[in-house]
């Protein structure tokens, strides 16, 4: 696609970080009204916003250029580049560390449960992943999936390929699909890049991650308990279905396909893993905590 959605003069606003912030206003908009029915302080959140906005971007950032160094720091590299988040590249789980770490501090300063702040929030997390991801697509050259022979993958359309017929040049534009992933450039010329389309397991990964928080923030009111949901399903599924066919470096050879594109172990599923256990150590001591009366033994 093209990554730029409009020009207003000098200024270039591009897919990506426009619905990033488009997610994140939406996200604001729903936690208030979360907040408001779980009885917590909207203006508390409001105040909070801008700080857990800004330590997410730099966590979110910071995580991606640690996680992947070789674009910015290895040969060929170019370092001032690492500052160039409207790009795109960034780290969800580096995200929510920025958030968390900036929530700490502001709860502590306040004197308000962090947790059942972080619940409220989660919806924002889901919309985020999915707004990142369809930005991803639009910049092409982002988290694009491993060649594959399997029938699932997609041969990433040539520079100028129409889109969506009339309505698809109004909105993105007549110069489509200038930026492939960097996969397509070890593919000969005339063939077909045939790739898996990892932006959109993705894009599947925050849809399906939607509706688990909504249940989980139905399901129960106990502090943290949407938030431990989140980032235990958030790993799980990301690991499972995006990160095995991510044109990603494999930390761990495990299993590595190359007909089939498919590949185990990518450094992010082996960080999910101690988010994982933790995450269910987290939902394990909030359901022990809430064990019935009956259940404790009856002194004689």
């Amino acid at each position: 696609m093209d990554p730029i959605l409009v020009h207003i003069g000098p200024l270039a606003i591009r897919w990506y970080g426009f619905l990033i912030a488009l997610a994140v206003l939406i996200g604001a908009l729903w936690g208030l009204r979360i907040a408001e029915r779980r009885g917590l302080d909207p203006d508390k959140l409001l105040d909070a916003a801008v700080w857990l906005v800004l330590a997410g971007i730099i966590g979110a950032r910071l995580v991606y250029v640690v996680t992947s160094p070789a674009a910015f720091f290895g040969p060929g590299g170019h370092p001032l580049d690492a500052f160039k988040i409207w790009q795109g590249g960034i780290s969800i789980h580096g995200g929510i560390l920025g958030v968390l770490v900036a929530m700490a501090i502001y709860s502590r300063i306040q004197g308000i449960n962090m947790w059942a702040y972080m619940d409220v929030l989660t919806p924002l997390g889901a919309l985020g992943i999915m707004g990142g991801r369809i930005g991803n697509i639009m910049n092409g050259t982002d988290t694009g999936g491993r060649l594959t022979d399997l029938a699932i993958g997609i041969n990433w359309p040539k520079p100028g390929t129409p889109f969506l017929g009339g309505f698809g040049r109004f909105l993105f534009g007549s110069d489509l699909w200038q930026f492939a992933p960097p996969v397509c450039r070890t593919v000969p010329a005339g063939q077909p890049c045939h790739v898996h389309f990892a932006q959109a397991y993705g894009f599947l990964v925050g849809f399906i991650l939607l509706f688990i928080v909504l249940w989980a923030l139905r399901h129960s009111r106990k502090p943290g308990y949407a938030f431990w949901q989140f980032a235990l399903w958030y790993s799980v599924l990301r690991s499972l279905l995006e990160e095995p066919f991510r044109d990603n470096p494999l930390f761990w050879k495990v299993f590595d396909n190359v007909q089939a594109g498919i590949g185990f172990f990518t450094l992010t599923q082996l960080v999910s893993i101690p988010i994982i256990l933790v995450s269910i150590y987290m939902l394990y001591t909030l359901h022990d905590a809430d064990a019935p009366a009956s259940a404790q033994p009856t002194r004689r």
